[in-house]
């Protein structure tokens, strides 16, 4: 079953980690992506750019809204995505806790119903 583990955290500039956080951090999320891989449960990742080049795209009644920044306003962002293949959501919530950003943010777990791949929608279960 796939399941995407949607990593969301504060967003903060260089500037406010440092280099040596960076580093950290960066050599963190190699290491975690080399586990998925090495399990055989990888399917994607995406680092994902900062919110402030997000564009929000809405249609209410016809009328389309084009909005600069993310919808929601909270202080945690969606800042990566990892899609795994497992089992079941056991599996799943053991690879999000071994996430490098469960220490300071929120892993969102969410199966996938559907995914599309040569040309076709296919069930994710």
């Amino acid at each position: 079953m796939r399941y995407s583990l949607l990593l969301h955290y504060p967003e903060m500039t260089e500037a406010d980690l440092g280099n040596e956080a960076i580093s950290e951090g960066q050599a963190a999320f190699d290491a975690y992506a080399k586990a998925l891989e090495s399990a055989g449960v990888l399917v994607s990742a995406e680092v994902l750019q900062p919110s402030s080049v997000t564009t929000t795209v809405t249609s209410r009644d016809g009328a389309l809204t084009v909005q600069d920044g993310p919808f929601a306003d909270t202080k945690e962002q969606l800042g990566g995505t990892f899609v795994i293949d497992v089992p079941d959501l056991d599996a799943a919530l053991a690879w999000a806790e071994k996430a490098p950003s469960v220490h300071w943010g929120v892993i969102e777990v969410r199966p996938s119903a559907t995914f599309y791949r040569d040309g076709q929608w296919r069930s994710a279960m």
